[in-house]
């Protein structure tokens, strides 16, 4: 599952993650296999979304359709953020500032635990700044990248 190098007090452990289940993981430290209780939980690596719904706009009495407005510059770094939901490396970037996203479209590649995951929009709008780079190694909860 996953390899990890760890030193403890000079001393220098090879960890590797077996399998997890529940709060229970087997875990091989320098070729020998444990069996850990781990005390609290693992955090879920999804995040419920708060949706704000508009209300719909009331028709016009004016029978002509004016053209739409372009909507205004956003100033770079402005709007919400997307956050890594686990630490890992970016390994692909999908997209640049000032591109226009819908909830759902695939921003950057993360690579954790040996698996690439897309992470994806959590809701539309233009992509103001990315703050990471390939190659990047992220922590969870590393904003990635705003959206206005």
């Amino acid at each position: 599952m996953a390899k990890y190098q760890y030193t403890v007090e000079g001393t220098d452990y090879d960890v590797e993650i077996l399998e997890i289940e529940d709060n229970v993981a087997k875990v091989n430290v320098n070729g020998a296999e444990f069996v850990v209780e781990l005390k609290q939980a693992l955090k879920p690596t999804t995040r419920p979304i708060k949706q704000v719904v508009a209300p719909e706009p009331k028709p016009s009495a004016a029978p002509a359709q004016k053209a739409a407005p372009t909507p205004a510059p956003v100033a770079a770094g402005e709007g919400r953020s997307v956050t890594a939901p686990l630490p890992g490396t970016i390994v692909d970037i999908k997209v640049n500032v000032g591109d226009t996203v819908k909830e759902g479209d695939t921003l950057l590649i993360l690579e954790a635990m040996k698996m690439q995951n897309n992470i994806e929009a959590e809701f539309g709008g233009q992509v103001t700044s990315i703050l990471v780079k390939q190659g990047d190694s992220v922590k969870e909860d590393t904003v990635l990248v705003t959206i206005a």
